[in-house]
């Protein structure tokens, strides 16, 4: 995969001209640029660590800036496992003994409220993208589009029933009753029935706005290493991307060269700059997941794994 964008960005044309264009914007607004990505990766987290400070309150009370540290070591913890599942562990360990395994099923909560934004905002620029790039197929047995409609259509019922579980957790509970396996269990799942709808609404709120922050600083990269595009369809864009990337099954270690590929491929419709859209990719993997997971790295360093009550 890191192989074809090398490919991809070398056989760019006028790559010699992007690459002194990219070093003329980096000149000119780089340094403003680049101070606010940095400080943005810190409202990004901060909303992160907000949602989880309110989603175990009532396991114990904990502070934002203890709630930050646990987001930031959660990411350090997630960086070698798949779909960065390592996050719940590196969570817990802030938490008492008596209330780490209890804490996942809060974090989980707190996952699915950004599952619901990335999935909302990205079926909107999937809409966008169907509509405005039809990809023609001559002799086909399908009609242009068909099997993006397919999918849409598909995402459509998965975010419903997302949606559905979201507002309904009482479901998970009655799950574990009726599975025997899972009956034991039951009892680390049972916060989640606390949560009231206005609960639920504001982390919806929460997590919406941190997937604009995100989005933000993916497209002040953008626009810094000089990828020109309206910064609106360079949005409804990025939110194909933050979609795709949500549903495949990765480790945050190697997902750079999916992150790159998919968004050559989108970005790469409204930008011929190949070039600055795989610089930016590389700098929001550096500041949103790289910097963070160092930090929560030294972080850990002071947790104390098992505490005495």
């Amino acid at each position: 995969m890191a192989w074809s964008i090398y490919i991809q960005v070398k056989h760019q044309p006028d790559l010699a001209t992007s690459l002194q264009q990219m070093v003329f914007t980096l000149r000119q607004k780089g340094a403003m640029a680049l101070l606010l990505v940095f400080v943005l990766m810190f409202f990004n987290w901060g909303l992160e660590a907000r949602k989880w400070q309110l989603l175990v309150r009532s396991l114990e009370n904990v502070s934002f800036l203890r709630a930050f540290s646990a987001v930031l070591s959660g990411v350090s913890l997630s960086i070698n496992t798949p779909n960065r599942i390592g996050e719940y562990g590196g969570r817990m360990l802030y938490m008492s003994n008596q209330n780490k395994l209890k804490s996942i099923a809060a974090t989980v909560v707190g996952s699915l409220s950004q599952l619901i934004i990335t999935i909302i905002f990205g079926l909107t620029g999937l809409i966008y993208y169907i509509n405005n790039f039809r990809l023609i197929k001559e002799n086909g047995y399908f009609a242009p589009n068909f099997w993006e409609n397919i999918l849409l259509g598909l995402l459509v019922v998965i975010g419903a029933l997302t949606i559905l579980l979201y507002f309904r957790l009482q479901i998970i509970v009655a799950i574990f009753e009726r599975i025997p396996v899972l009956r034991k269990a039951k009892v680390f799942v049972l916060i989640i029935t606390r949560y009231t709808t206005a609960d639920l609404q504001y982390l919806l709120l929460l997590s919406a706005c941190r997937y604009v922050v995100f989005s933000a600083q993916y497209l002040i990269l953008l626009d810094t290493f000089g990828v020109e595009m309206l910064w609106w369809q360079g949005f409804l864009m990025n939110a194909v991307i933050y979609l795709v990337m949500a549903l495949v099954p990765t480790i945050a270690v190697v997902e750079l060269g999916l992150r790159g590929k998919v968004s050559l491929y989108f970005l790469g419709l409204l930008s011929a700059n190949t070039a600055a859209i795989i610089a930016a990719t590389v700098g929001i993997w550096l500041v949103n997941l790289l910097l963070p997971a160092i930090l929560g790295s030294l972080l850990l360093l002071g947790v104390k794994i098992f505490k005495d009550k």
